[in-house]
């Protein structure tokens, strides 16, 4: 099976023309909400410790750091606004693997936008294509890849971006069969990292190595032609299984852009339906928590294999906590950045809250599913089944429920008309001459 070859030809061979509209028009909806999380997350300590240890070994300064002032090389950049557009774990999620798709190929096909000026149509053609490899790669190893601990968001980006990066340089045939052979031996990222600042340092380093590899095979640099596939490549060496017909089925035909999901909570996509029926229990019933004897939540086992902490000490790990999550989401009747800061995870009446919040595992329940009960110091329970969290497939978040965020997210970082401007020129990307021009309008003092 020439599985990594076949993948390199359709990339090459792909024609604007042959990705359909619905497919166009949910990857502007993604750009969108990659360019609001981004700005969003510029000034998280994460973000400015990454600057302050990197920053000085960056080469030319030409490309933006996403709402800073501050310009770097373009691998450099591609690192900080793949950090900033995951720190707060509010990004798309592909839902078959939980792979953050726009991080990796978002962050650097913009940089090398503004490296290498392409128009919007070949940019968001690229970032199609892009979230096309990695989530079929991703298809191909899920879930026994994640189980044994990858995170693969960071393993499969690399190649959605180096497959993005690749387009927009020109690569043939054979020099993207080498671009993800060098993204392949450069595929990292440890489930043992969440809820440290290493998680969105994930998609930043794969933005990173994947606009690498396809600048290195832009001049030839050699690598495996069966990365993917060979005994010793990607999916057998990082994975106990892998089905490669996930790969190459239909390829062309079918879209995975399709299939992605927004977040309206900022936090692992697991526990979305806890945080989504508490919300709808707290506002039907008024409920206020001293009211409340106990809250118990019944979810698939990934829920607390993943968010699993009872006593988180600092914000992102605040966003793996089913406990905490269910707690804010009763209190504050939200989840957003504000409720996964360092202050709130420590707020003595959150932590009050938070202990009397029970999680059990259940098989029976799917992964975007979930009970609650909620038992009241008067006696009686309030329950409440979520079968699909807002922001699913099922319940997707509107165009309108997106703008919101973005607007939600930038502000006080960027003023009112440069943000409504910015979100003018996501959803008109394809008109645009120069793609770079977003990066450009989206920093610190733009006009």
């Amino acid at each position: 099976m020439d599985v990594t070859r076949r993948l390199a030809g359709y990339v090459v061979t792909s024609r604007f023309t042959d990705i359909p509209q619905a497919a166009r028009q949910e990857a502007l909806r993604s750009f969108l909400n990659w360019t609001g999380c981004t700005v969003g997350g510029c000034r998280h300590e994460t973000v400015d410790r990454a600057l302050a240890a990197l920053a000085e070994f960056s080469g030319p300064a030409q490309a933006s750091v996403i709402g800073r002032s501050e310009r770097l090389d373009i691998l450099h950049a591609a690192l900080i606004n793949g950090i900033s557009s995951h720190v707060f774990d509010f990004d798309d999620t592909h839902l078959k693997t939980i792979i953050h798709p726009s991080g990796p190929v978002a962050s650097a096909i913009l940089a090398l936008s503004e490296r290498r000026p392409v128009d919007g149509k070949e940019f968001l053609h690229a970032f199609i294509l892009g979230v096309e490899v990695e989530c079929r790669i991703g298809n191909a190893v899920y879930p026994a890849h994640y189980d044994i601990g990858w995170h693969i968001t960071g393993t499969a980006g690399v190649f959605g971006a180096a497959a993005a990066a690749g387009k927009l340089l020109g690569l043939n045939e054979q020099q993207m069969t080498w671009a993800l052979g060098i993204a392949a031996t450069q595929a990292a990222g440890l489930r043992e990292m969440f809820g440290t600042m290493c998680k969105p340092f994930h998609p930043g380093r794969a933005a990173q190595n994947g606009l690498t590899a396809a600048l290195l095979a832009a001049k030839n640099f050699t690598s495996s032609e069966r990365a993917l596939e060979a005994p010793r490549g990607f999916a057998h060496v990082l994975s106990t299984a892998r089905n490669f017909a996930e790969i190459t089925e239909r390829l062309g035909e079918t879209f995975e852009i399709a299939f992605n999901t927004y977040k309206p909570f900022a936090c692992g996509i697991v526990i979305h339906p806890v945080i989504d029926g508490c919300i709808q229990l707290r506002n039907e019933y008024n409920l206020k928590p001293e009211q409340i004897d106990k809250v118990s939540v019944k979810v698939h086992p990934l829920v607390l294999e993943l968010t699993g902490k009872k006593t988180p000490q600092a914000g992102l790990e605040g966003k793996f906590s089913v406990y905490h999550s269910a707690a804010v989401a009763i209190m504050h009747g939200a989840a957003g950045e504000q409720q996964y800061s360092d202050a709130c995870v420590r707020d003595p009446a959150v932590i009050a809250l938070r202990d009397k919040v029970m999680a059990t595992a259940d098989n029976k329940v799917h992964e975007d599913e979930a009970h609650i009960t909620i038992r009241l110091n008067r006696g009686g329970d309030l329950t409440k089944h979520v079968e699909h969290a807002i922001g699913s497939v099922q319940r997707p978040m509107t165009d309108a429920a997106l703008e919101a965020k973005f607007r939600h997210l930038a502000d006080g970082i960027l003023p009112a008309p440069q943000i409504d401007k910015l979100i003018g020129m996501c959803w008109s990307l394809t008109d645009l001459a120069d793609a770079g021009a977003v990066a450009r309008a989206a920093v610190k003092g733009a006009k």
